[in-house]
């Protein structure tokens, strides 16, 4: 028996137990363009940590100094995150003065959800 990465044992199935049936609808190519850009983005640590950052915060959004101080890396590093973030239409961008503000766009990660994993979108309250 195989065990993946995940530590989860694949199991066995010979093709005697193997009934066919309909593996559903393909997601448009648009859609899967969107959504594996989305992933993209968001398979980084640093900009999971962003972004679980930025859900914390009390009003909802931050500034970069903001984001600097708590990961403790330079502002160029975090504003390219930002952008490769804001790029794949996570994050709200709002120009205030020098100062750049970052909230999460909720609608967009609904509809990441809704694109990537259909049946469970039913199962959540998110």
């Amino acid at each position: 028996m195989a065990t993946p990465l995940a530590g989860v044992p694949i199991e066995d199935v010979n093709e005697e137990r193997c009934v066919p049936c309909s593996p559903g609808l393909l997601i448009d190519r648009d859609e899967v363009e969107l959504v594996t850009a989305q992933l993209k983005a968001m398979a980084d640590q640093t900009r999971l940590q962003i972004v679980h950052l930025i859900d914390q915060a009390p009003a909802g959004e931050l500034c970069v100094c903001d984001l600097t101080e708590s990961l403790d890396l330079a502002q160029p590093t975090v504003s390219r995150h930002l952008k490769i973030l804001t790029t794949a239409g996570l994050l709200r961008r709002e120009q205030r003065g020098t100062w750049a503000w970052f909230s999460i766009r909720w609608d967009a990660l609904q509809g990441l959800r809704k694109h990537a994993f259909p049946r469970g979108i039913d199962c959540s309250p998110f």
